[in-house]
């Protein structure tokens, strides 16, 4: 959720540039700074605040490794590509492996395939 800073100096100082797929909306200084800094950037995203919801080629803009602001077409999507999922780490659905406390089963034994490293 954006906080009630973030859409004040958005109001005042941001110019939107653009928006992705996912509804985020991107914005960066209007005015360059005098003393010769790149104008900041920055997202406010559609829902969730998740970082990892803002697609590689806005990635790329926000960070300044691209200057040019990405098309709306942005990459073309490959069949073997799979829809974006959140980080589900500290939720119900995160990956928990055989033998988790949370889960029951058995952990996998040792195949003896490891040598540990000793000193001469």
């Amino acid at each position: 959720m954006t906080t009630a800073i973030t859409r004040v100096i958005t109001w005042f100082k941001g110019a939107p540039v653009g928006d992705d797929h996912l509804g985020n909306k991107y914005y960066q200084e209007r005015k360059a700074p005098s003393d010769g800094r790149r104008r900041k950037r920055w997202v406010v995203y559609n829902g969730e605040d998740e970082a990892s919801r803002v697609p590689p080629e806005w990635h790329a803009w926000l960070h300044y490794t691209i200057d040019a602001v990405p098309d709306g077409a942005g990459r073309p999507h490959r069949e073997w590509q799979q829809e974006h999922l959140a980080n589900q780490t500290g939720t119900a659905q995160a990956y928990r492996p055989p033998g988790h406390t949370l889960v029951s089963g058995q952990r996998a034994k040792a195949t003896g395939d490891y040598d540990a490293w000793t000193p001469e």
